[in-house]
């Protein structure tokens, strides 16, 4: 088989060629006044500060829409992955809360996929937000105006946000990085929800690197599924 390699080394090392000069992205350099006294209009980066997993999807999903790249939930589930964990490994805090799963495809966020399933297989053309529970208001979430932060999501979609959700999972489930680890340990130990904790994220994201033929190897799949514990998990 005639086999291409797609380099999905996602440290600081792989992805430098996309951080802008200044370190911060266009949208966060329009600043206030003049001279010595100017201010940002964005906030400066808080050391533990971690945000609503929905709130990092509208910020992925505005960033493709600049880009002009449609991105289904597959999808946005692995950039998702792929910005928490890079911005792990780039801080050693976490950048959103609650945690992943290994799902058959790929490590999904439950919360997030839950706010954008009803987009299906198909682009995603709203953003999340959340309900008041006693008014039932339906309010936007807080958005998310580190200029760090933006400036990874920018990375991260500049390089993965035209690839195949099919290629996106192939990268996510290269051999010893969190999704196959977590996987393979479920085969002799029961792991609750098969979670992907952060202490396993920073320890094996280095290894998302992925050698691949000419098809993506699990085709081109159109919608999350979660394991079923009490089957035998596949994908050896």
């Amino acid at each position: 088989m005639v086999c291409q390699v797609i380099r999905a080394e996602l440290p600081l090392r792989a992805l430098s060629p996309f951080v802008p000069m200044s370190g911060a992205p266009d949208s966060c350099k329009i600043i206030h006044g003049s001279g010595p006294f100017v201010m940002p209009n964005c906030s400066l980066s808080l050391p533990h500060a971690t945000y609503d997993p929905r709130s990092i999807c509208n910020l992925i999903l505005d960033e493709a829409d600049k880009a002009k790249r449609a991105i289904s939930n597959l999808a946005l589930q692995k950039l998702l992955y792929f910005a928490h964990g890079l911005h792990l490994v780039e801080t050693k805090n976490p950048l959103v809360t609650g945690f992943f799963e290994a799902w058959q495809f790929g490590p999904v966020h439950p919360i997030a996929y839950r706010a954008f399933k009803n987009a299906g297989a198909n682009p995603i053309h709203f953003r999340a937000s959340i309900q008041d529970p006693f008014t039932r208001a339906v309010m936007p979430l807080p958005e998310c105006t580190d200029c760090d932060i933006k400036s990874r999501i920018s990375r991260i979609v500049a390089m993965y946000g035209s690839i195949t959700p099919g290629r996106l999972v192939e990268v996510s489930h290269a051999k010893a990085a969190p999704w196959q680890f977590i996987v393979d340990k479920a085969r002799t130990e029961t792991i609750v929800g098969l979670r992907i904790t952060n202490d396993v994220i920073v320890a094996r994201f280095r290894f998302h690197k992925v050698s691949i033929g000419s098809e993506p190897r699990y085709g081109e799949p159109k919608d999350e599924i979660p394991f079923d514990q009490k089957e035998e998990l596949p994908f050896n």
